[in-house]
């Protein structure tokens, strides 16, 4: 893995599979897991276009950079650890004085407005959305699971939370991340 700045492990971001279970997957599903693709060497312009999404500087008011947080602002990241091409990211970290539910719905509303197509979140209490931006296919994710950034980000009286905007490395969609 490659980053530019501290990463984060996001809720859809791949993890390293043993190939057995990769395979399996693949036979079951129909589909192939395993294509060929880009690797990160190369996507600082892509995570550049990545970290300049709309939606990594659009939160909901009265979110502020975690108060102890000392890689404010938005990271890029890239994962080439997995089968096939790498995903690269964008992610910004916020702390937020109301709710979860105030969270969801503010990203619901301003992601509609913005194009995103709502799709399934990859994991109970987040959201995720996809568009396509210059024929490469983008993946929105909000959570809330913090416990992998280092330091914690304090969020104060409130919540933490996370808006991330990934891709693979070579633009196509990937069934895997926040799609029907």
């Amino acid at each position: 893995m490659s980053s530019t700045t501290l990463t984060a492990t996001s809720l859809f971001r791949r993890t390293a599979l043993p190939a057995a279970l990769l395979q399996a997957a693949a036979l079951l599903t129909g589909c192939s897991l395993v294509d060929g693709g880009a690797s990160c060497e190369g996507s600082g312009a892509a995570r550049k276009d990545l970290a300049a999404q709309k939606m990594l500087s659009s939160p909901p008011a009265g979110a502020a950079d975690p108060a102890n947080y000392r890689g404010a602002g938005v990271s890029t990241g890239c994962d080439d650890g997995s089968a096939g091409p790498a995903w690269l990211y964008a992610a910004r970290v916020y702390a937020f004085p109301g709710t979860r539910q105030a969270v969801i719905d503010h990203y619901i509303r301003t992601a509609a407005a913005e194009g995103w197509q709502r799709g399934p979140a990859p994991q109970a209490g987040a959201a995720c959305w996809t568009r396509t931006d210059d024929g490469r296919h983008l993946v929105l994710d909000v959570g809330f699971q913090l416990d992998s950034w280092s330091p914690l980000p304090d969020p104060g009286k409130g919540i933490g939370y996370e808006v991330t905007v990934g891709s693979n490395a070579d633009g196509s969609a990937m069934a895997a991340h926040c799609t029907d």
